[in-house]
């Protein structure tokens, strides 16, 4: 039986003066980031947070599917108004690099980040976060930040097992079940510090690129007009990624899959 959040509990722990002063709560929903659009199309108020015990059309990028059974997961959707260009990559960086702390304060895991905006417990995907954009000429109306954590997921299960090798949880890493409404709340209250901070012209490119587990190894990038392969080198202040390709030539990449090239899999 799926176990539903507890608002209650929640806002009892979080301490925000932004970030959550309306959440809405879904039992089941198609997708968290489609309502917090639609709120952002009527003028709503930043900093509503759309949540879900369940997404039946639950998305990450490039459109793929997100699978999470129900009350197991945190599925959320933050909708903000940063003054920020259209073009604001620093965004999800900042909130990569909050959630990402805020799992390790609350549970002792380390967290990794996988470029451009997975999370990282063992090597294996515990989160994942879809940024989108609502963009007016050169204005930027607003942004949606989805974010899909797996906290309690069981990947032994049937339905599941086909993702083992790929993804873990909190509670599998853990060796225990996770309060979903805690957690949510330290992550929240990050999230508002360092959104804070962001709006101020603070860059967390230099802690988030710290984090991320290709820098320095050799890669293979995936991209609509095919693969290309080469060293990691590093990531420049708006999120790209820098390959340094067999013939010496550099390439800034703002979007593609990456993943470790078979020779690293090897070492690793």
């Amino acid at each position: 039986m799926a176990e539903h959040l507890c608002i209650q509990k929640l806002k009892a722990e979080m301490h925000t003066q932004i970030i959550g002063h309306q959440i809405l709560h879904y039992p089941s929903v198609g997708s968290t980031n489609d309502v917090a659009r639609k709120l952002a199309e009527v003028e709503a108020r930043e900093g509503i947070v759309v949540l879900a015990d369940e997404q039946t059309a639950g998305r990450g990028r490039k459109g793929r599917r997100w699978l999470a059974p129900a009350g197991t997961s945190l599925l959320f959707s933050l909708l903000l108004r940063p003054p920020l260009a259209p073009q604001c990559q620093r965004l999800t960086m900042a909130c990569s690099l909050a959630t990402a702390e805020a799992i390790e304060s609350y549970t002792g895991l380390d967290i990794e980040l996988k470029w451009p905006n997975d999370l990282l417990a063992e090597k294996r995907k515990v989160g994942g976060i879809l940024t989108e954009l609502g963009i007016e000429g050169e204005l930027l109306k607003y942004a949606v930040v989805g974010i899909g954590l797996n906290v309690n997921t069981d990947f032994t299960l049937a339905e599941m097992a086909f993702l083992k090798n790929r993804a873990t949880s909190l509670a599998q890493e853990l060796g225990r079940p996770v309060a979903r409404e805690s957690l949510l709340a330290s992550i929240l209250n990050r999230l508002e510090e360092c959104y804070l901070a962001l709006c101020e012209g603070w860059s967390p490119h230099q802690e988030w690129a710290a984090r991320l587990i290709m820098l320095g190894q050799q890669v293979i990038v995936s991209k609509p007009g095919g693969e290309l392969e080469g060293r990691a080198e590093g990531v420049d202040e708006d999120g790209a990624l820098l390959i340094r390709l067999k013939d010496g030539r550099m390439r800034r990449i703002l979007a593609g899959d990456v993943s470790l090239h078979p020779m690293e899999d090897q070492r690793a």
